[in-house]
C-alpha cells in the first residue's frame, strides 16, 4: 500500500481504530539537519498487536529508510555518516510478549469454533436420535426452537469466555487487558447470533456427525485464518481482503483488538458493532428458513 501523510493529531486515533500498523515521524529539518552531517532521529510508531507483521515490518522500514538516506546522500555528495538510527516504540506490546497476543487470539478462535460446533451438533443429534420429532409436536415454532439453541449455547459460551478472561487471560497468563470486558463480551453475544446461525444452518445441511465435521473445516477453519487473528488482514491480496471484510469474524477480530489491547471506546467500535449484528440478522434469518424446511420435512 502507497504510504499516507497524516497528522500528529491524528496519530492516536488511527492507531487505535486499526488502519495503520506503522506510522513514521520525521521531525522538522530533517533534510537540513542530515545534509549537515548531523544524526538526526526519525520515530517510528508501531502497532504490536500485528506481533508478527509489527517485528519483521519494523526491521524492514529500518533498513529501507537507511537505504533511502544513503543513496539520497550519495546523490547529494554529502558524506555519509552511521545509519540514522530510529527510535521504536511498540504501542500496546511494548515487551513484544507473544501470550499477550496469542491467548486473546486463541479465545477468538475458540468463540468461533465452539459455537458452530455446539450449534450444529445440536441439531444433527436431535435428528440422530429421533428426539427432533418430540419437539415438532410440542406448540413450538421451528423459529423458537432454533432460537432456543441458540440462546443456550450463546449463553454458555458468553459464561466461558467471561471466566476466561478474568482468571485465565488477566489472572493466570497475567496479560495486561487495557479496555471493558463487558463492552467486550457485549460485542461477542453479537457475534455469537452469527456463528450460532452458521452452526444451525450446517446443522440442517449434514446428515451426521463426521458431515458436520467436514463442513467445519470447510467453513470455520478459513475464517479463522483469514479473519486477522492469525495473519494480520492488511498483508492479504486486495480480493480477499475485500471477501474477509464482508465476514463478522474479521470485525470481530477487530473489536477484540481495539477494546483488550488499545482500551478502546464504544465510539471506536461502533461501526464493527453495526456490522456483525446486521450480517448476523442475516445468517440468523437464512438458518431459521432451512431449519424451518428441514422440520416439514421431518414431519
Amino acid at each position: 500500500a502507497a504510504p499516507k501523510l497524516v497528522a500528529d493529531r491524528d496519530i492516536d486515533r488511527l492507531m487505535n481504530t486499526g488502519e495503520f500498523t506503522f506510522v513514521l515521524q520525521i521531525p522538522p529539518y530533517f533534510e537540513r539537519d542530515l545534509l549537515a552531517g548531523r544524526q538526526p532521529s526519525l520515530q517510528l510508531v508501531v502497532d504490536a498487536t500485528a506481533m508478527a507483521q509489527a517485528g519483521i515490518g519494523s526491521g524492514y522500514a529500518q533498513q529501507i529508510i537507511t537505504n533511502e538516506i544513503t543513496r539520497f546522500l550519495s546523490h547529494a555528495s554529502a558524506t555519509v555518516g552511521n545509519s540514522v538510527p530510529l527510535d521504536l516504540r511498540l504501542a500496546f506490546n511494548p515487551n513484544s510478549d507473544p501470550s499477550w497476543f496469542i491467548s486473546v487470539m486463541g479465545i477468538i478462535n475458540n468463540i468461533n469454533i465452539l459455537a458452530i460446533i455446539l450449534a450444529g451438533a445440536a441439531v444433527v443429534r436431535e435428528r440422530e436420535h429421533g428426539t427432533l420429532d418430540h419437539l415438532l409436536v410440542m406448540p413450538l415454532t421451528p423459529f423458537e426452537i432454533a432460537m432456543s439453541k441458540i440462546w443456550a449455547n450463546g449463553l454458555i459460551m458468553t459464561v466461558a469466555v467471561a471466566l476466561s478472561l478474568y482468571f485465565v487471560v488477566r489472572g493466570f497468563v497475567g496479560v495486561p487487558i487495557t479496555g471493558s470486558i463487558p463492552l467486550f463480551l457485549c460485542g461477542a453475544v453479537i457475534y455469537l447470533f452469527f456463528a450460532t446461525s452458521i452452526g444451525i444452518f450446517l446443522g440442517t445441511v449434514a446428515r451426521s456427525m463426521p458431515q458436520l465435521g467436514l463442513l467445519l473445516i470447510l467453513v470455520a477453519l478459513p475464517m479463522n485464518m483469514l479473519s486477522g487473528a492469525n495473519t494480520p488482514i492488511q498483508s492479504m491480496p486486495p480480493l480477499l481482503r475485500t471477501i474477509m471484510n464482508a465476514s463478522p469474524s474479521t470485525h470481530f477480530v477487530s473489536i477484540g483488538q481495539a477494546i483488550l489491547y488499545r482500551g478502546a471506546s464504544f465510539d471506536i467500535v461502533a461501526l464493527d458493532f453495526l456490522i456483525v449484528a446486521v450480517i448476523g440478522a442475516v445468517f440468523l434469518w437464512i438458518a431459521a428458513l432451512r431449519f424451518r424446511q428441514m422440520t416439514r420435512t421431518a414431519s
